[in-house]
């Protein structure tokens, strides 16, 4: 991919402006997401409802890029993100996104976090 960072911080920023379906844009048709240890969601419009249905969860998130490695089919994201839960507290969580690229979008989106602390 010609940048990849850019391309992260664009992802980050529709999830940090809640946007399920822009962020759903970003995966193929068929595509499938797993987030956590959560089962895996299969198709654009089912995750586009499962990202929304979390977004209503919290308050807010900030996205940050630690490191990305791009071997042109798999894109790897290590990232932070701070959440501000529905009381307002702040809770920073490390993580690893995985990226199986197929034709500039992406077809295998994993999540490896744990949000233990988010809702405890």
């Amino acid at each position: 991919m010609k940048d990849t960072k850019n391309w992260l911080e664009k992802i980050g920023k529709s999830i940090d402006a809640k946007d399920a379906k822009g962020f759903s844009e970003f995966i193929t048709d068929s595509g499938s997401f797993r987030f956590g240890n959560q089962p895996e969601v299969i198709g654009r419009k089912a995750i586009e409802d499962y990202v929304a249905a979390f977004f209503g969860m919290i308050g807010s998130s900030v996205h940050e890029i630690v490191n990305f490695w791009d071997s042109g089919d798999h894109v790897i994201w290590e990232g932070r993100v701070t959440y501000t839960r529905l009381d307002g507290k702040l809770v920073p969580v490390n993580f690893t996104n995985i990226f199986y690229m197929k034709d500039g979008l992406i077809e295998k989106y994993n999540i490896y976090i744990d949000n233990t602390p988010l809702f405890a």
